[in-house]
């Protein structure tokens, strides 16, 4: 074993699902070099984590991913509704809805849309996109060991092929080491919540005879509820492969090895209502739904990310999408502090922000798994505050009430009960078509690598005091004015009223953060343009 320092990074990242996949992509195109270790050899093979919201969808846009990734998942594509059936012969059948957007209302929200993509489609994607950015990315590599000072994080990962050692030296780690995060119990981080929800087995299988059986139903998930044979039916290509999850009592001394070939090929046909299916077993994986958040995101220079920060049911697939959104605020921040823009007290609003979004929305998805009867769930929709707001709502309406924001209402729910996003600080940005130089684009489209400030063209005074208060602090930040004018950077399409859209005045303007969401706005008066927009960015970034 090597004692000296073998590698030196900014960034360590234990972990290569979903989450820390993210995190790295993330990191690449803020310009971060990092290193990311997985333990397993490869990327997941089990079709599970399937439903990428649009918040999601929105950062894999920005990330330069998001054609990539439905072009991975175009087979599913017709996919939309949720069907809920005692089996798929008989007549109780019902669509707990039929399309995720219907009427097309989301448009009016996000140049993006959700996007049914399986988790063995998505990580290669990711892996790929990454390492293309400039991602060092370790698959058999395992954290062994890591400590941490007042300058940073000394770890030990091991070779799971060669059995090499290598010291790694990180000025941070991101642990995106799943639920049973080890690096979560070693800080001794602990968690609140119900805890277990219901245990299940994933089972994938070819059957050729089940698509006429399906028929024309292209649903996302169908909820088999006989009582015999319960499960839910996931389509992998509407062809030939399938997953059905089906309930597993471990509490009542029921063992993975009880689920044979025989017993889940029997249980599915029972479930389906199709006596002589063909039901070849392929696979099989446990996984276990619960809610459980932890009391902390970090300590020091470690910080969770994912499933080490939170478990949520599966229900409306909110757990990979936290997690990947827990990745994308924590990489700026982590970002804008390396290079100096911003003080380290700055990542302390990572857990600000970000914990109290997971609490309000695992308590939404237990919430789901009631409504919808999930199959091995036996609790109510749960709490009160779980029930509020619907699932656009969750995706893509919560609200920072603190952190890297000023002016929030702070007695505001996380989760508001209906969609808004009008440029309320601490919410994420709204979304207008533009015209930039004769290309059309979504406001969103702006947001990435810097803050930016958006301001009528007719008040130019806002450009230059971001350009003087960038100077002065050293921050990149990007100035366009909107208008339809001659000398306006952006043209809002329909000739949109930008400033409405945004809450603010034609006088004001609006200090948007590079993950998307408002930082500050002002809603009028130039004349203090510089010293007023200098303040905020010196407070938001944490600057002494």
């Amino acid at each position: 074993m090597n004692e000296k320092t073998d590698l030196r990074v900014p960034v360590l990242i234990v972990g290569g699902s979903l989450v820390g996949l993210s995190a790295s992509l993330f990191l690449s195109r803020l310009g971060v070099r990092h290193l990311l270790v997985e333990k397993h050899a490869h990327t997941s093979t089990h079709p599970r984590g399937r439903g990428n919201n649009v918040r999601t969808m929105e950062l894999f846009r920005a990330a330069g991913a998001e054609q990539l990734i439905r072009d991975a998942a175009s087979v599913l594509e017709d996919n939309h509704g949720i069907l809920q059936a005692g089996s798929l012969t008989g007549d109780d059948q019902e669509w707990l809805f039929k399309e995720i957007d219907p009427g097309g209302g989301l448009a009016r929200f996000s140049p993006s849309g959700w996007c049914l993509c399986s988790q063995n489609d998505l990580e290669p994607v990711l892996v790929t996109h990454a390492r293309d950015q400039g991602s060092e990315l370790r698959f058999s590599s395992e954290l062994l060991t890591f400590e941490q000072d007042a300058d940073g994080v000394t770890a030990v990962v091991k070779d799971r092929e060669t059995g090499e050692h290598t010291t790694v030296r990180a000025d941070y780690l991101v642990a995106a080491d799943g639920p049973r995060s080890p690096i979560r119990e070693q800080l001794r981080i602990g968690q609140s919540g119900p805890g277990d929800l219901f245990h299940n087995v994933s089972i994938t299988f070819r059957s050729r005879q089940l698509a006429s059986v399906v028929g024309d139903r292209r649903f996302i998930v169908c909820y088999l509820t006989n009582p015999e044979a319960d499960g839910a039916l996931l389509p992998v290509d509407n062809e030939e492969q399938w997953v059905f999850h089906a309930p597993w009592q471990p509490d009542r001394g029921e063992t993975l090895e009880d689920f044979s070939d025989e017993r889940c090929a029997e249980h599915i046909r029972r479930a389906v209502g199709a006596p002589g299916l063909d039901v070849e077993i392929t696979g099989k994986a446990p996984w276990h739904a619960a809610e459980r958040v932890a009391e902390r995101y970090g300590v020091g220079r470690v910080f969770l990310a994912g499933d080490s920060a939170h478990e949520m049911s599966p229900t409306g697939a909110f757990g990979s999408n936290t997690g990947i959104q827990d990745a994308h605020n924590l990489a700026w921040k982590l970002a804008a502090v390396i290079s100096g823009e911003a003080g380290p007290g700055l990542l302390g609003t990572y857990e600000a922000e970000r914990l109290p979004v997971a609490k309000a929305t695992s308590a939404r998805a237990s919430a789901r798994s009631g409504e919808h009867s999930h199959p091995g769930y036996a609790g109510s929709p749960g709490p009160t505050g779980g029930r509020k707001g619907g699932m656009l709502t969750v995706a893509l309406g919560y609200r920072y009430l603190q952190g890297a924001v000023l002016g929030t209402d702070t007695d505001l729910p996380v989760v508001p009960e209906g969609m808004g996003l009008t440029g309320e600080p601490g919410t994420r940005a709204p979304h207008l078509w533009v015209d930039r130089g004769g290309v059309r684009l979504s406001t969103l489209d702006l947001y990435e690598r810097s803050f930016v400030l958006l301001s009528d063209a007719g008040h130019p005074e806002w450009r230059a005091a971001a350009v003087r208060a960038a100077e002065r602090l050293k921050v990149r930040l990007d100035a366009f004015t909107i208008g339809s004018g001659q000398g306006a950077d952006l043209r809002p399409a329909n000739d949109a009223d930008w400033s409405a859209a945004h809450g603010t005045s034609p006088e004001g303007a609006v200090l948007v953060r590079p993950d998307g969401f408002v930082a500050w706005r002002s809603e009028g008066g130039v004349a203090d343009a510089e010293a007023t927009l200098y303040e905020a960015l010196t407070t938001l970034l944490h600057r002494d």
